[in-house]
């Protein structure tokens, strides 16, 4: 659709290079961009670009077992599983339930920041009605599904300094970021009462401490490492917005108010480091998870003390747990660390900074880049491409994938002990 004539602005055409490009990037809910998404495509196009991120968001599987659902009133036991292990963990009350929460939750968010951001550009920037209403439909949706797409050809650099834009562009991507489940879970506690809020799962409570923990760290760090740096320009309530925003965006929503080719070589690693690491399991976010990032700490922990058990919140976690937070982390590292090699071959006259936070975007499916994204070859940009798609659809399945080898063995090999470090 990207290729037709109706979706580029102008006299200009999309090569099949860019066009795989963007339709990978919008799908996979990533953000990164070979052509300019305000100018080079014309509204159709930039429609499909927004139809695109709304289906990586709300999951492929889901919208088929919702046709299902309308067309036969069923959905068959192997939809069940598999939208499960997309994203859609199956609510207490079925599979109709937990479609209608997704479907209701995510048009309810959408609109209450599509319908603020839209008053601000009206009020605070003149901005015609179809205009405002436009752009706030688009960066709403991009926003709360973790996309980072832009209709603005300097992402929101132009918003750098309000707070009215800002802040409910960055409520929607950790309200995303936190997954489908643990905000049905906690609707669900409000409805029974405070006495339920003690019952809340070890995975909604490793989501909720550990985002909270990431947002205060990230916007310290910003603010230490680029104070007098990208912020220096800015007043201090600006500089304060501009660091939390940046504490946001990378987990894993990949909007902007400054450019990343100009920030510190540590502010970069930092971002590297929020990046890979991600937002809350089930949800639109990428990464390996903050749950994951919080077991294997706390496996690390146990080892240290000299623990048998790992345990999180007076709770023990399975062994297999922990070889499977072990096995995604490893995959993860496996797929940046070929990816930075494959584009430090084919674009060598990029700095290994600038390649390395390229590609750790593509894989935790962030969009932040230092602006070599169109300047890359065309082997880079496949390459890319292929780590978006396995930084979207990769820690899912593996997971899913290690749960299903679970298998009970009738026999053990005999204990030896290499020796470790």
């Amino acid at each position: 659709m990207l290729l037709l004539p109706f979706a580029e602005a102008g006299d200009s055409r999309a090569s099949f290079s860019s066009a795989l490009f963007t339709a990978t990037s919008a799908v996979s809910l990533t953000g990164l961009v070979v052509v300019d998404t305000g100018s080079f495509w014309s509204p159709a196009g930039q429609v499909v670009i927004l139809a695109l991120i709304q289906l990586g968001g709300l999951g492929i599987m889901s919208l088929a077992s919702l046709s299902g659902l309308l067309l036969t009133g069923r959905i068959s036991f192997k939809a069940r599983k598999t939208g499960a292990y997309e994203s859609r963990p199956i609510l207490a009350g079925g599979i109709r339930r937990t479609l209608i929460f997704t479907f209701a939750f995510t048009a309810v968010v959408e609109s209450i920041i599509a319908t603020a951001v839209t008053a601000r550009l009206m009020v605070g920037y003149g901005h015609s009605f179809p205009r405002a209403l436009w752009e706030g439909i688009f960066h709403a949706i991009s926003a709360f599904n973790n996309a980072g797409f832009s209709t603005n050809s300097d992402n929101l650099v132009p918003f750098v300094g309000d707070a009215w834009i800002l802040l409910p562009l960055a409520g929607a991507v950790i309200g995303g970021g936190l997954g489908f489940p643990v905000w049905a879970e906690l609707v669900r506690h409000v409805r029974r009462g405070s006495e339920a809020t003690r019952r809340i799962s070890i995975t909604a409570r490793m989501t909720l401490a550990a985002t909270g923990v990431l947002l205060v760290a990230g916007t310290i760090f910003f603010a230490l490492t680029e104070w007098n740096g990208v912020l220096a320009p800015m007043s201090w309530g600006e500089k304060i917005l501009n660091a939390f925003f940046a504490s946001v965006s990378p987990r894993t929503a990949g909007f902007n108010t400054f450019d990343y080719g100009e920030v510190h070589p540590v502010t970069l690693m930092g971002t590297d480091t929020l990046m890979f690491i991600g937002g809350g399991s089930a949800g639109t976010a990428g990464g390996i998870k903050v749950t994951t990032a919080c077991v294997l700490l706390a496996a690390m922990a146990a080892e240290f003390l000299g623990k048998e058990k790992t345990s999180i919140y007076h709770r023990s976690l399975p062994h297999s747990v922990t070889r499977q937070a072990l096995a995604l982390s490893f995959a993860g590292v496996l797929v940046v660390t070929l990816g930075v090699a494959a584009l430090r071959f084919f674009d060598p006259q990029f700095s290994g900074d600038q390649v390395s936070f390229e590609v750790m975007s593509a894989f935790a499916t962030v969009g932040l880049s230092t602006g070599i994204t169109a300047s890359l070859s065309a082997p880079s940009q496949i390459v890319l491409c292929f780590i978006m798609y396995l930084g979207r659809v990769g820690p899912t399945t593996l997971v899913a994938a290690l749960a299903a080898k679970n298998l009970s063995r009738r026999y053990s090999y005999p204990e030896e002990r290499p020796f470790i470090g």
